[in-house]
């Protein structure tokens, strides 16, 4: 168990507790740059505070307990990378820039109320999908399955979808078919099957042509595969 004032990669690997405060490593050329909370990769030389995690001062706070985990950074960087802390909970908390599946459950005037599995809906507007304009609406009906990312997730504010990446263009985001599988497994399997070498979907697509979408709030939509191998693709997912 980590205590108060250790230091983060002494702590790589065991399990920390919310209220642990972990170090950084001192880099006095870097002092000027800041942590980047919810960005989907680490630039050079930067480091990134992910789930579990909150900045405090010259270290991090821990929120959650589980295991803390790090990445190195690419490039071969002599610092930066990501903590988090990789933990067994059941209820998804919203996260920037996670890709989540959603269920449109309702339409409030200009916005679409997305239920992402977490303590309240996201809301989702009808321009933040690409090329959407007041004249030229998505076809978005309540029931379907949207694929999109958080722009807006904060504790004290409704987290806030959109279907768009940065540049404006969609980047695989969107309405998602109605002829697929939708099922669920645990928030820490997801994590497994997100690594670039998942052995599951590896050895599956060795077998059918079939196209799979992931959500980091436990949700899987999976189509071109029979229903049976489908169910099975569940099965060995939520044993595993």
């Amino acid at each position: 168990m980590a205590a108060r004032g250790v230091p983060a990669e002494a702590c790589v690997g065991q399990v920390v507790l919310p209220g642990d405060v972990l170090l950084l490593p001192a880099h006095p050329d870097e002092d000027a740059e800041r942590l980047r909370l919810g960005a989907s990769a680490a630039p050079r030389g930067r480091l990134l505070c992910g789930p579990g995690l909150r900045r405090s001062g010259a270290g991090l706070l821990v929120t959650k307990c589980g295991l803390l985990r790090h990445r190195q950074a690419g490039g071969g960087a002599a610092a930066g990378g990501a903590f988090w802390v990789d933990s067994q909970q059941k209820r998804y908390v919203p996260v920037k820039g996670d890709h989540v599946i959603g269920i449109v459950t309702a339409k409030a005037g200009d916005v679409f109320k997305v239920d992402v599995g977490g303590s309240e809906q996201a809301s989702l507007s009808y321009l933040a999908f690409e090329g959407a304009t007041k004249r030229n609406r998505p076809n978005v009906q309540v029931g379907d399955l949207i694929y999109g990312q958080f722009l807006v997730a904060n504790k004290d504010m409704e987290p806030e979808m959109v279907c768009i990446d940065s540049s404006g263009r969609a980047s695989g985001m969107g309405v998602i078919g109605q002829d697929g599988f939708l099922f669920k497994v645990s928030l820490g399997l997801i994590r497994k099957l997100l690594a670039p070498k998942c052995e599951i979907i590896q050895e599956l697509s060795q077998l059918y042509p079939f196209e799979l979408v992931l959500g980091m709030n436990g949700r899987i939509w999976m189509e071109g595969v029979a229903p049976i191998c489908s169910w099975c693709f569940s099965v060995n997912c939520s044993c595993g």
